[in-house]
């Protein structure tokens, strides 16, 4: 999937900036854990099978669907132990530290997730 098409964009821009918006809804309305909950909505996986079948079909398009279920699975993990991390962290070293914290232990976790899946 080298290159995307426009309807693959669009589809992923709506659904990426549909749940950002929809958590921050659901936060204000119902508190920061409720929102927490819909701001873990799986948008990306989601979209990126969405478009997958506009660039297969058939049997690619299911083994595509497939390593790309492998890895969405490997990617939330990752992210659980980013949220129990910056739970630990933001509180202690402040939100701005936190963050950078949990993101560069997200990014190394990746890199190495990747590096041991390839």
């Amino acid at each position: 999937m080298a290159e995307l098409s426009f309807s693959a964009l669009l589809i992923r821009f709506l659904l990426g900036g549909g749940a950002v918006v929809v958590s921050t809804v659901v936060a204000r309305k119902l508190g920061e854990k409720a929102g927490g909950i819909f701001a873990a909505f799986p948008a990306v996986y989601l979209a990126a099978l969405l478009t997958a079948s506009l660039d297969f079909g058939g049997n690619e398009l299911i083994s595509h669907s497939i390593l790309l279920s492998k890895g969405a699975i490997v990617g939330m993990s990752i992210n659980i132990l980013v949220a129990i991390l910056a739970g630990q962290l933001l509180p202690k070293l402040g939100w701005k530290r936190g963050l950078v914290n949990a993101i560069g232990f997200w990014f190394a976790l990746s890199i190495v997730a990747v590096l041991i899946t390839h």
